[in-house]
């Protein structure tokens, strides 16, 4: 089954089944994070529904057989497992599809995180997954999930920055614990400038007033980062861009720093509906900030198979995207709310 799990075109005669680029992806640098992980913590387990080699679970398997489980296709039973294993002392690592975390939301919420339950969920193919179409477009799971009491739920903005962050889900056994991690290719790092009580600042405006806070989800750092150097050379518009990195819960630093901004906006490769931004801008709104909050996100509809990169500029979440939608909301705002604008002679 694993084997026509992620066929590509291929050409029949010559093309063996199992087939891969040999361009590193995201997967495959968190399977080898998670074997390493289990080489050091002997808790550490892993499990699956019907999809260990697609969630990269292979070298773990390869390295210690008898503590991957695949419990084929139903996911419910494999979150149900885990939880089971998580009262037996173990640290389960559930990897799955994030649009399939779908079917087991009632096992997330009842079976794990009612009791506090140390089990972590890997959800790859988060966001925008491209040719495997609306089935498969992992674009639910930060608004179903932020529902959930006591999850935390990381997205790291660079293949590079996974491992770290799945060492630290690890760690944590107060309760369950998501990292999210889309179908794509490791790219370049995005280092950060300075951080603040756990929120990585990716980019800060020389000079310039603290006009508007970009906070991006995982991978949608790149373009946020990107957006925020147009912005400032081509429109005057003074930015900073925030990586909460721990997406979920919302880290209580944010909501300070947006009462330092004149607007603020998320950017998310999940329905806009209940996702990220709608968690920080109900915190901005518990803290008295009166900063306004812009959500970016998928629109609440199904999306059609095509290039990750051009559904994802379709939603207005490249680099273009985001500047349009800065633009627009600074456009309304009084003159001297936005003292760079004025000194720049305008929104361009």
């Amino acid at each position: 089954m694993d084997c026509l799990h992620t066929v590509n075109a291929v050409v029949p005669a010559t093309a063996p089944c199992g087939t891969r680029s040999s361009t590193r992806s995201w997967t495959s640098v968190f399977g080898q994070a998670l074997a390493e992980l289990a080489a050091a913590h002997p808790e550490v387990v892993a499990v699956s529904a019907a999809m260990l080699q697609p969630t990269g679970l292979g070298p773990m398997r390869e390295r210690f057989p008898q503590r991957v489980f695949d419990v084929g296709i139903a996911e419910q039973h494999a979150v149900t497992s885990a939880a089971g294993q998580a009262m037996g002392g173990l640290h389960p690592v559930v990897a799955i599809y994030a649009t399939f975390v779908n079917r087991a939301f009632d096992q997330v919420l009842l079976d794990v995180a009612l009791h506090r339950l140390p089990v972590t969920f890997v959800l790859d193919r988060a966001g925008i997954t491209g040719p495997d179409g609306p089935s498969h477009h992992g674009m639910w799971d930060l608004s179903l999930l932020s529902m959930v009491p006591g999850l935390r739920l990381a997205a790291p903005r660079e293949a590079a920055q996974l491992p770290a962050l799945l060492a630290e889900a690890v760690a944590w056994d107060e309760g369950p614990t998501v990292v999210r991690l889309p179908k794509a290719t490791a790219g370049a790092p995005i280092e950060a400038v300075a951080s603040m009580d756990g929120v990585d600042i990716l980019h800060r405006g020389k000079g310039r007033p603290l006009d508007v806070l970009l906070v991006p989800v995982g991978p949608l750092a790149r373009a946020a980062v990107e957006a925020a150097g147009i912005l400032e050379r081509e429109h005057g518009i003074g930015c900073t861009v925030a990586d909460p990195r721990w997406v979920l819960p919302v880290n209580p630093a944010l909501p300070s720093l947006a009462a330092r901004h004149q607007v603020v906006v998320s950017i998310e490769d999940g329905v806009r509906t209940g996702g990220v931004g709608a968690a920080l801008a109900q915190q901005c709104r518990d803290h008295g900030i009166t900063t306004p909050v812009h959500i970016l996100g998928l629109p609440r509809a199904f999306i059609p198979h095509g290039p990750r990169d051009q559904l994802l500029a379709q939603a207005g979440l490249d680099a273009p995207g985001v500047v349009q939608a800065v633009r627009t909301a600074t456009a309304n705002r009084p003159a001297h709310r936005l003292s760079s604008l004025q000194r720049h002679g305008g929104a361009g």
